[in-house]
């Protein structure tokens, strides 16, 4: 674990939960720390004590399956013991749990970059997110739910997906009747779209808690691994920026947000909401619009200047690969992760 940050400021306390993979963030987290003069702890937890992002935090915890109900009075205590000013979510399952039990981590003194209840039913749930966006006059693929498109009459190729799915599993290209037929008993609970083959833009969309939107950075998607970026290439396109802009004013946004969307015939169809920081966002921040040290001045009170929308460096290449921690089995053993 690193040493604790000092700074001239008010100290800040983050908690990140998931936190998974995510170092690249985590570390672009502390590098506004420093450029800001803040103090406070990077926290981080997971349920898996060789989760790599743990490596880079504070404080590392390991917490419960979120299906448990230890998990909520778990993050409660470790809220209370490590004074956490404010939680970011990292994986879409633990969205809906932390906006239901705001009220109750917010008494303890944390603030939730989460979005509401409502907002997080819409973002879930794949068939909610698609009528969202044609409430707003935003072009979608043309969705049907399971049983509702006659596979002899369907127009191919489609795509098949969970209505509650995240990371990109269980989706699936269809090409004939067959695969219509099958896919739709083996995905679970899924939802039909019309299918477009791109290219796909993810958007970061950053807002501070009050909503107000700092930041829209549009990346097209070039290689996806695991549901994650793995290559893409910043763009710019004014549409798409000013719907991001109007899906977040809409939905409403609480912190940050990722939308994705799928180009035909130069128009964007919007496909997906995902209400937190999504994996690529570290391409947005080289490019220049520095999420984490706008969401920390913001928490903390500092002025900062907000660059106008679009004005990141476009054309600005990303291409990951991967990079390793080493533990002994002591290290394992005594990870410097604690349990509550």
């Amino acid at each position: 674990m690193l040493c604790r940050i000092t700074g001239r400021g008010k100290d800040i306390n983050l908690l990140f939960t998931s936190a998974g993979r995510r170092v690249e963030l985590l570390r672009a987290f502390r590098r506004a720390y420093q450029s800001l003069g803040l103090g406070g702890n990077i926290i981080a937890v997971d349920i898996d004590p060789l989760a790599p992002a743990l490596q880079v935090a504070d404080r590392a915890y390991i917490v419960p399956r979120l299906d448990s109900p230890d998990f909520i009075p778990t993050l409660a205590e470790i809220i209370r013991r490590e004074q956490v000013d404010l939680i970011f979510p990292l994986i879409d399952p633990d969205i809906p749990l932390l906006a239901a039990y705001r009220p109750v981590l917010e008494a303890i003194g944390a603030r939730l970059a989460v979005v509401s209840q409502e907002a997080a039913a819409v973002a879930a749930d794949k068939w909610l997110t698609a009528h969202f966006f044609q409430n707003l006059g935003l072009a979608t693929p043309r969705s049907w739910q399971a049983g509702k498109l006659d596979p002899a009459a369907a127009e191919f190729p489609l795509f098949i997906k969970p209505r509650r799915g995240s990371a990109a599993q269980h989706t699936f290209k269809v090409k004939d009747a067959r695969e219509l037929t099958f896919f739709s008993d083996y995905v679970c609970n899924p939802i039909i779209q019309e299918y477009l083959p791109g290219p796909e833009i993810t958007n970061d969309v950053i807002c501070d808690l009050k909503g107000e939107v700092l930041a829209v950075v549009s990346r097209r998607r070039i290689e996806v691994r695991w549901g994650e970026v793995a290559k893409g290439v910043t763009i710019y396109n004014a549409g798409i920026t000013a719907a991001c802009v109007k899906i977040a004013q809409a939905l409403p946004a609480v912190g940050p947000i990722t939308v994705q969307c799928l180009m035909q015939n130069g128009l964007p169809h919007f496909t997906e909401i995902n209400a937190r920081l999504g994996g690529g966002v570290p391409l947005g921040i080289v490019a220049g619009a520095d999420g984490p040290r706008l969401l920390l001045a913001r928490e903390a009170g500092l002025p900062v200047d907000i660059p106008p929308l679009g004005s990141y460096q476009l054309g600005l290449y990303l291409t990951r690969f991967d990079e390793s921690f080493f533990l002994t089995e002591p290290d394992y053993e005594h990870i410097n992760v604690r349990s509550v």
